[in-house]
């Protein structure tokens, strides 16, 4: 199929928004890409909000001012609920964050209105998807889950032979979550996974939970709302199949890291589904 001229930019302060853009290549399969990882900064939530406004809004103004992108994704949890307004302001293309999709894929998927919410620490401090939740009817209970960035940076997923460490560090977590809305009476029947990391751990995490649980995936929900948010009508249509190999990989997604360019293209290529090819430094300064 040929491309379009529509850009579409993505952004994260790391490579676990890799996964939002493979969902976005699934549902807009025709426009070009270019991912940015502010791999020299990360962690944003160990930052200030001042200072992760800054960086996002100068990651942001890369993607719009010098590659030329029209659209842009914050594939960010972290960036999504602290700096989404500074980077509106800061660039004159839309923007959509990872955190209001979640939440809107949790309201349609719910019917006791009660949900859960796993994420990292510094998403759940900002309680962004309990506030987007609320705003939509429902009650969100979050928990961190900090163990399971390492793990799925490690590879432990549901493909390596070590997956069954993880399977038992998730049912911990959710055993305690289950047991706070328990106690909080509350009767949640939805799960929604808050990091864009958590996607490769989503096969193991529904054979966990609880019968007739469903689990959301804000990285699948992000690209979904995309369609409708961006203007796609020439961009080709949903439905492509999940890439698999580097040769179903479109030839115009380009990506940039600020920092470890060589571990971006070792890992990023799990959270991809297909290498990322090669990987241009850049220096955003600060």
């Amino acid at each position: 199929m040929p491309k379009t001229n529509k850009r579409i930019g993505v952004f994260d302060s790391g490579f676990g928004g890799l996964t939002v853009l493979r969902a976005l290549l699934t549902h807009i399969p025709q426009a070009h890409y270019t991912f940015l990882g502010d791999t020299a900064r990360l962690p944003y939530g160990s930052k200030s909000r001042r200072t992760i406004a800054k960086f996002a809004a100068e990651s942001a103004q890369f993607l719009v001012n010098e590659q030329g992108a029209q659209y842009l994704v914050i594939a960010c949890n972290t960036a999504s609920a602290l700096a989404l307004d500074a980077i509106q302001e800061a660039v004159p293309v839309p923007v959509l964050g990872v955190i209001q999709p979640g939440a809107q894929a949790a309201r349609a998927a719910s019917r006791t209105g009660d949900v859960l919410v796993i994420a990292t620490d510094a998403t759940v401090r900002s309680h962004a998807y309990a506030a987007a939740c609320q705003a939509l009817g429902l009650h969100a209970l979050e928990k961190a889950c900090p163990l399971l960035v390492p793990l799925v940076e490690e590879g432990w997923t549901g493909d390596s032979p070590r997956h069954s460490v993880t399977e038992q560090v998730i049912r911990i977590y959710l055993d305690e979550l289950l047991k706070d809305a328990a106690a909080a009476h509350l009767h949640p029947d939805t799960l929604v996974l808050g990091c864009t990391h958590y996607p490769l751990l989503r096969p193991l995490i529904e054979q966990i939970v609880p019968v007739g649980m469903k689990v959301i995936d804000s990285a699948e929900a992000t690209a979904a709302q995309a369609v409708h948010l961006f203007d796609t009508k020439d961009m080709g249509a949903p439905g492509l199949p999940v890439l698999e190999t580097w040769e179903d990989c479109p030839a115009d997604v380009h990506c940039f890291a600020t920092d470890s360019v060589e571990k971006f293209e070792r890992l990023g290529s799990r959270f991809l589904g297909c290498p990322t090819g090669k990987v241009e430094l850049v220096d955003l300064g600060g």
